[in-house]
């Protein structure tokens, strides 16, 4: 951490955090939506369409998350950070009341209670998106077991980095701008407004929170990179709209490609913040170059998971050769090139009977992924490229695809051990 940062990290306390809450206070209830009506019918279908997509996301996320706080109170190890998540879980709350009120006065939902509105949202939600907050229910149930500072640290991490971070924070920023500048739906620029003003105050918790942590414990950086390692392939499915279809987010002026560069921006700023670089986590956690432009990084996530080779398990995935260099990439990428130092060069061959054959070098540290056989490799692999890019997807499990002769493994049980240990 730089001494900026770190100055930065220290000069926010929980008691400033706390007053800016009390500063800061809204009421859902009394935002008007008589013009907002209006504003929605004026709207375009395929407008109504995406707004009903993505503001499913956000009112499903604001009673997940207010409902999984309590156990984040009462793990949290100072009293300060105790009283300011009891605000947050307020804050939560408020916000899903002001999406609740938005559904049924203004789309039109029908339901009485938040409930029932809150149904209407299932259908809206991603694969990927649902991945997290799945994570997030299981984090509240570990939590009220295991109030250590790693477990801690994991809980904040997913909650303040993850969920509101990098999810909704991108999502929040192209709605406000759009309905800000057009003027058509007041109470709802309104109302997101503050729940922006909300969640940044909470992110600034978060980070505040975890900066102490991992200058506190070394265990919490090893946790933080267990939970991030886990995380991080469900966010590119996040924000994928219904069949692929860009104009859910062209209609407002934005691409995929926009949310994805404006969050790997805002999350890789909060990392460095805390005091721990993404550049700086397991190579497998982010297996992109962070020093190329986000834009840059973002179109690639874009086209591999349009292409199904990262994201949710079973779509038919891509077997080009610029897709397959840009999954190959990532596996160069992903190497703990620490874990085959002094054992000397070792060679991974996967055989495709569908695909162009590829293979991995690790040698004294340098490693390069080519197309192509390589002789004499020390583990070979073969499967199909759908198998592969599937087991890879967690959509099957390594021993279950060998026994069902899906994927055949050869190179010796030391080479296999190396490979494990290479590639995780």
């Amino acid at each position: 951490m730089s001494v900026a940062e770190h100055n930065l990290t220290d000069r926010i306390t929980y008691e400033d955090l706390y007053t800016r809450w009390e500063g800061s206070n809204w009421s859902a209830m009394a935002l008007d939506f008589s013009q907002d009506k209006v504003g929605w019918e004026g709207l375009t279908e395929i407008q109504r369409r995406s707004a009903m997509w993505i503001y499913s996301m956000f009112f499903y996320g604001e009673d997940s998350v207010a409902d999984n706080l309590s156990p984040y109170i009462d793990a949290a190890p100072k009293e300060e950070q105790k009283y300011f998540l009891a605000t947050q879980q307020v804050d939560e709350a408020r916000h899903a009341v002001f999406f609740h009120r938005f559904f049924k006065e203004v789309i039109g939902v029908e339901g009485e209670d938040i409930a029932t509105t809150l149904s209407s949202t299932e259908g809206h939600l991603s694969w990927g998106y649902m991945k997290v907050f799945d994570r997030l229910d299981a984090m509240a149930s570990e939590l009220r077991r295991d109030r250590s500072l790693p477990k801690f640290a994991q809980a904040i991490t997913l909650y303040h980095l993850i969920v509101e971070a990098a999810m909704a924070q991108p999502g929040q920023h192209f709605i406000e701008d759009f309905f800000i500048r057009e003027g058509t739906m007041p109470g709802f620029s309104e109302g997101m407004q503050n729940v922006s003003r909300d969640e940044q105050r909470h992110i600034g918790f978060g980070v505040k929170v975890l900066s102490e942590l991992i200058r506190e414990s070394d265990e919490c950086k090893a946790a933080i990179d267990e939970l991030m390692g886990e995380v991080m392939p469900w966010l590119s499915s996040v924000f994928i709209p219904p069949n692929w279809d860009r104009e859910y987010t062209r209609c407002y002026g934005f691409e995929l490609e926009d949310i994805a560069a404006w969050g790997f921006k805002a999350v890789e700023m909060k990392w460095n913040a805390i005091g721990y670089p993404m550049s700086e986590m397991p190579p497998a956690t982010f297996p992109m170059d962070l020093e190329e432009p986000a834009e840059q990084r973002a179109a690639r996530v874009i086209q591999m998971s349009h292409a199904g080779v990262i994201g949710e398990p079973g779509l038919p995935a891509d077997s080009s050769p610029e897709i397959q260099e840009m999954y190959f990439d990532l596996v160069r990428r992903s190497v703990d090139t620490d874990a085959v130092n002094g054992g000397g060069p070792f060679t991974v061959q996967w055989k495709f009977t569908d695909a162009t054959p590829w293979h991995l070098v690790v040698d004294n540290g340098s490693t390069r992924a080519e197309a192509g056989e390589a002789p004499g490799a020390d583990v070979t692999l073969e499967s199909s490229w759908q198998d592969f890019i599937d087991i890879g997807k967690g959509g099957i499990a390594p021993p279950k695809a060998v026994l069902q002769r899906r994927l055949k493994l050869s190179g010796g049980p030391r080479n296999l051990l190396r490979f494990r240990k290479v590639l995780g």
